[in-house]
């Protein structure tokens, strides 16, 4: 997932990143690595921290404009920049530009049943950290009691984690 997270990058930030002057050009993929690192990484926080209703939110909506998982994700990659040495204006710039666009096209892209190269079930299985890369909900339960199995017979509360994985998948 991280590979076609980078490949989206690198296909939308020309103008943004490569063709900045306020950007050296030997950093450029440092930047491109930056972004969707900082994306992959909001997600999987969101995720782990049982945020499932924002994720569920840009992701059916694809509205990624003044999300929180949007605004975490953005203040992460200029964090990233700012450890690159690009001055916090050119970073607040470059991330106000990228990071919106491409959590609008990744959620465009999952829910493309002609493109194969993000499956939202992989998406999910790859931020769950399931060792087969394969979205199940005992992973994601595993995220909320320590990386432990679900027991026998658990079943989530009404209004709990349940409820709000089953918003991704509408």
């Amino acid at each position: 997932m991280l590979e076609n997270l980078n490949e989206l990058v690198r296909a939308n930030v020309q103008e943004t990143v490569v063709n900045n002057a306020a950007v050296p050009n030997e950093q450029n993929e440092a930047v491109i690595q930056a972004a969707s690192g900082s994306i992959f990484d909001t997600l999987k926080d969101q995720l782990s921290s049982g945020n499932v209703g924002g994720l569920a939110e840009i992701f059916n909506t694809g509205n990624t404009e003044g999300s929180a998982v949007t605004a975490q994700a953005a203040g992460n990659f200029t964090d990233k920049l700012a450890g690159l040495g690009i001055n916090a204006e050119t970073a607040k710039g470059l991330a106000a530009s990228i990071i919106p666009v491409i959590l609008g096209k990744l959620t465009q892209k999952t829910a493309d049943p002609n493109d194969s190269s993000f499956n939202i079930q992989d998406v999910l299985g790859k931020l769950a950290g399931g060792s087969d890369g394969k979205f199940d909900v005992s992973d994601v339960i595993g995220m909320f009691n320590g990386g432990g199995q679900a027991k026998a017979g658990e079943t989530a509360e009404s209004g709990g984690i349940m409820d709000k994985l089953k918003g991704l998948f509408n």
